[in-house]
């Protein structure tokens, strides 16, 4: 497995893990609020009405929960799913936690139906190279793993089809990779919609110009407004073919 691969793909071993799917149905696994993680893996073990035993998998400490704050766990096959949408409970504790288990194997991105969720490593990945922008291009959303390119690729197979324009709202809080994002989109549109011979000439010319954009604008805002500003980016061209 390459290095781009290892921030791709992932390793879901657990998928077709016959013990771990027996592990869940026997001890009856379900998610249990926590005031220090926010949701802790439990194992239920009896209920009286509107009340449940829950033991606690990592102390094995017996709490005592009220059924309404008890959410589903989904079984194993569902570990690091790709998209969110595919999950049998569907529940916010099963979705912070395949969030949280892409991140730690590596996957920030991760499809949410026709969303598409990104948590910022805040490091580089080998993962927008110019080989990678040739693996996604051309390609349906479901055959390559989650990734922006596959949603920029989307967005511009549409416009060549239907010959209409298309969006891609790269949204979050302050720090969350939007610009960066953004330059990932223009990225890889630069990469498929032009010649060879002008490819990488006009590819760092349209993220230079975007990177000074962003960064002129966020530093000519007030301190109160910089941190949610919005800065439309519209590319210009002819359909052609």
């Amino acid at each position: 497995m390459s290095d781009a691969d290892k921030f791709l793909y992932g390793d879901r071993n657990l998928v077709n893990n016959p013990l771990a799917q027996a592990d869940w149905s026997s001890k009856k696994l379900v998610w249990v609020p926590s005031e220090r993680l926010g949701f802790e893996v439990g194992s239920l073990k009896e209920e009286k009405g509107e009340e449940c035993l829950v033991e606690l998998a990592d102390s094995g400490k017996k709490v005592k929960v009220n059924k309404d704050d008890i959410q589903k766990m989904n079984p194993p096959k569902f570990s690091k799913v790709e998209d969110m949408a595919e999950l049998t409970c569907l529940n916010e504790a099963s979705v912070l936690h395949n969030l949280k288990d892409r991140y730690y194997s590596g996957l920030i991105y991760t499809y949410s139906g026709l969303f598409c969720v990104v948590i910022n490593p805040y490091k580089n990945l080998p993962i927008y190279s110019e080989e990678i922008v040739e693996m996604y291009k051309g390609k349906k959303r479901h055959e390559m793993p989650p990734h922006i390119y596959a949603i920029t690729d989307t967005a511009y197979r549409s416009m060549m089809q239907d010959r209409e324009d298309q969006s891609i709202l790269c949204t979050g809080e302050s720090g969350a990779g939007k610009t960066e994002n953004t330059k990932k989109v223009i990225q890889y549109l630069a990469h498929v919609a032009s010649s060879h011979k002008i490819k990488k000439d006009q590819n760092s010319a349209i993220l230079s110009h975007v990177s000074y954009s962003l960064f002129s604008l966020y530093c000519s805002l007030p301190l109160s407004i910089s941190p949610s500003f919005c800065l439309p980016v519209l590319l210009e061209g002819a359909l052609c073919g």
